[in-house]
């Protein structure tokens, strides 16, 4: 076996064996046991200790930028607890959450799908991405008042905790997180990132809710060095987010569904993709671009449950699809969209596994496009191979089909195929087809 694959193994294998585990405990929903019983009368008490695992592997089994064949591992470790603080100091709906996270490895989207000069927009390892680092995560206390009716949240927080939120039951990150953090990752920070965050929710019932939040605008916690950073310098601006939020129950069989309509701005100053402070081309002229006091965007997504397995609604098929759209004017990639279906428990002897299929498109700004050919034409390169040509970008779409294996209550295994079609958006770059697997474990 080759050592790449061993490691996310070993480090399981590794995990399962530091604290010694009961037959009863094999059962449990976490790889480490229940530490004979301590963990369940903790989490009575309202303490949640949890500890997680996320391994994705990824082989460019055809195509790419460099047909050179090769594998890459990625990993991201998540340590924390939640604490019901009305169980624990009765403070009446009340808690409060700790998340630290490290992710390690490499990418195997920059190093062998896309051209170095222009890379994927998406990534074939959603884990991978803002350093390879350990991160202060999450460090929030969230109140509710009148019955749930008012929900407030505040301390340091990824914007993707509660706004355009999406599961991550896919590899490619275009099936992952929130699809504005993925496409407008300068101003919008998700996790493992943390800034200084509120967000106000109000849920007008059970299917309908509101809610707005104000979030630390700084380039500064991006960096590296800055995991634990707590204090405000570099900060530029505060990014707002509104979103309206539909939960239906759909048919005689209440299936559920949610749909999210959302829009998002920042005040921080940003640059113009095309223009210089004179309203000309700033790459021909060499001025600086004309300065942005804003940037914006909107969002829509849904999902929702369709049929039940033989009226077992555990079991079924559900869909989803989502659209962002971004100003003009600052934003590199004008507009995502993805579609896509789920099906849980497809066999009768594995009624816990899912197969899931998914569709993304990523659509670069025309101006960046009409950029780059402007550079060309300045320089009188024509040849793609040049290293000072300047790779002219328009779409990339990414395919994933996977089949997620339920091998124990705290563990599943996904392997699955993915296809890249004109990875970063050159249509040079030979298309690309990756073969893939993504470990999800709670210990």
């Amino acid at each position: 076996m080759n050592t790449i694959w061993k490691l996310p193994l070993g480090l399981g294998l590794l995990s399962c064996s530091a604290l010694p585990v009961s037959a009863a405990d094999s059962l449990s929903q976490w790889g480490l046991g229940d530490w004979g019983g301590a963990r369940s009368k903790l989490l009575e008490e309202g303490v949640d200790v949890f500890v997680g695992y996320v391994g994705e592997g990824a082989s460019n089994v055809q195509g790419g930028y460099n047909h050179d064949r090769t594998a890459r591992y990625t990993a991201q470790w998540a340590l924390g607890a939640h604490l019901d603080l009305q169980k624990l100091l009765g403070w009446h709906d009340a808690e409060f959450q700790l998340l630290v996270t490290e992710r390690n490895g490499n990418n195997l989207s920059y190093e062998r799908v896309s051209d170095p000069r222009t890379p994927q927009l998406s990534s074939v390892q959603e884990v991978w991405g803002r350093g390879q680092t350990w991160r202060l995560t999450q460090l929030w206390y969230r109140q509710t008042f009148f019955d749930d009716a008012l929900d407030f949240k505040l301390g340091r927080l990824g914007v993707n905790e509660d706004f355009n939120s999406f599961p991550c039951d896919f590899q490619s990150l275009s099936f992952c997180s929130a699809p504005i953090g993925n496409v407008a990752g300068d101003v919008w920070y998700s996790g493992p990132v943390s800034q200084w965050g509120l967000r106000v929710r109000y849920n007008i019932n059970e299917q309908w809710a509101v809610q707005v939040g104000a979030y630390e605008q700084n380039p500064s916690n991006l960096d590296t060095n800055n995991g634990f950073k707590l204090s405000g310098s570099g900060t530029r601006g505060t990014l707002v987010p509104v979103e309206v939020i539909w939960k239906p129950s759909l048919g005689s069989a209440s299936l559920p569904g949610e749909y999210r309509l959302g829009y998002y701005y920042s005040s921080a100053n940003a640059n113009d993709l095309y223009s210089d402070v004179n309203g000309a081309p700033h790459v021909i002229t060499g001025k600086a671009p004309k300065l942005r006091n804003s940037k914006h965007g909107a969002w829509l997504m849904g999902q929702q449950q369709l049929t039940t397995h033989y009226g077992n609604p555990s079991r079924g098929l559900s869909i989803f699809a989502s659209l962002t759209v971004h100003d003009k004017a600052t934003s590199a990639i004008e507009s995502f969209q993805n579609i896509g279906a789920i099906y849980k428990g497809p066999l009768d002897s594995r009624p816990q596994d899912d197969v899931g299929l998914g569709v993304a498109r990523l659509k670069v700004n025309d101006a960046v496009t009409k950029r780059q050919q402007l550079l060309n034409d300045s320089t009188g390169i024509d040849d793609y191979h040049n290293p000072l040509y300047a790779p002219v970008q328009h779409s990339e779409y990414n395919i994933e089909l996977n089949y997620g294996v339920h091998v124990t209550d705290w563990l599943t295994v996904r392997p699955n195929l993915q296809y890249v079609r004109h990875p970063g958006g050159v249509y040079e770059v030979d298309n690309a087809l990756i073969a893939g697997v993504k470990l999800q474990a709670s210990f």
